[in-house]
């Protein structure tokens, strides 16, 4: 009798200890239905809309005038850490921030706006352009930044749209949520055409429900040339994270794809975020450039030096870091940087100067870096 009276007394905790990880286990199920019956599975062409400001109908003149630049959704700046950089844990935040506070966010993505209306140029390929997601308070930042640049036709390519992430799994009430951000393009000129090209490759599941649709965003250009040679320019966000495996697939395709519009006799400009490391640049020597201590962790893969044919040209300063940990919050000389972010052009174009901007993080994880060209022949 005794023993009953004790179970008794003890069973709501025994019912709590039992029930909980059911519901968990209930939560995390629905959670992974949910997911995989609103993934996001583009086609590997979509054709993106494409709103205009101005009447430039037709490049003229030889030399542009380029600005490219992950915005890190205006959340990453220098006052930011970020919990999956720690470790890129799915289970735990460790304390770090999944989120930034808004105030933060609006801050930055003030500056972000200010830099670009402040260096203007004829294109402008951002990468981390959240259009509504809960990480930045659902602020349409690809408007935002559009409304502030007359004259520019605009494209926006989704590279990520998951209803609710729910990682860190085990912060059910501190999850990164809705995601719903790409690519923004913006230009003085009209393409006769732009387009989404999705990436192969993909995670196994259910990690694919939750991680990025690598792509590119491609925006042609008709040219004075009599030949009707094209200005091809593509904004690209390669894989981080993946192991070595889907930056591969993606710099395969990649490659295949600009090889056949060179030899159709376009010009052609990629710039984007590549998450590795251009030819010939090793991490210490961004470090040391950058007068930072060199990393022990934070070792971006590097694009091998015959990836691409010889009269091909990668196009970076390298004196400037473009991206940073964010393990923790910047402490610049200490934190560890790499360089990731560049372009690459054709043989039929020379570039004039490169220019990364120091900003020191203050309002992205990445630096901004501008480029002036030259198109031969023109």
């Amino acid at each position: 009798m005794h023993s009953i009276l004790k179970i008794k007394k003890i069973w709501p905790i025994i019912k709590w200890v039992l029930l909980l990880p059911i519901m968990f286990l209930f939560y995390v199920v629905v959670s992974l239905f949910h997911a995989t019956l609103t993934d996001f599975e583009p086609p590997e062409k979509t054709v993106l809309n494409i709103q205009s400001k101005n009447e430039n109908t037709l490049i003229t003149s030889p030399t542009l005038s380029f600005l490219n630049w992950n915005i890190g959704f205006a959340g990453l700046g220098a006052k930011s850490n970020f919990f999956y950089d720690r470790n890129q844990s799915f289970f735990f935040s460790d304390g770090k921030m999944v989120r930034s506070p808004e105030a933060f966010v609006d801050e930055n993505l003030k500056g972000i706006i200010d830099f670009i209306q402040s260096n203007p140029t004829d294109f402008v390929l951002l990468q981390e352009v959240d259009r509504s997601s809960k990480r930045s308070y659902y602020r349409n930042q690809h408007d935002l930044i559009s409304a502030k640049l007359n004259g520019y036709s605009q494209h926006f390519a989704f590279n990520y749209q998951v209803a609710r992430v729910i990682i860190p799994l085990f912060n059910p009430w501190n999850v990164l949520g809705k995601v719903a951000s790409g690519l923004s393009s913006f230009s003085t000129y009209n393409p006769i055409s732009s387009n989404r090209y999705q990436y192969p490759g993909k995670y196994s599941w259910p990690d694919y429900l939750f991680h990025l649709d690598r792509c590119m965003s491609v925006q042609r250009y008709p040219t004075s040339l009599i030949s009707g040679k094209e200005l091809v320019v593509v904004n690209t966000h390669n894989s981080a994270y993946d192991g070595g495996y889907l930056k591969p697939l993606e710099m395969t395709y990649l490659k295949g794809f600009l090889l056949a519009e060179y030899e159709k006799g376009n010009y052609v400009v990629v710039g984007g975020d590549w998450n590795q490391n251009p030819p010939g640049v090793s991490n210490d020597q961004v470090s040391i450039a950058a007068g930072v201590l060199p990393s022990t962790s934070y070792q971006p893969s590097q694009i091998d030096e015959k990836f691409m044919p010889g009269n091909w040209q990668w196009v970076f300063d390298p004196t400037v870091p473009t991206s940073r940990s964010l393990v923790d919050v910047l402490d610049y000389g200490r934190t560890s940087v790499a360089l990731i972010d560049y372009y690459l052009i054709s043989p039929n174009i020379e570039a004039i100067e490169v220019k990364g901007f120091n900003l020191k993080f203050q309002y992205s994880d990445h630096n901004p870096v501008m480029m002036n060209i030259r198109l031969k022949d023109l």
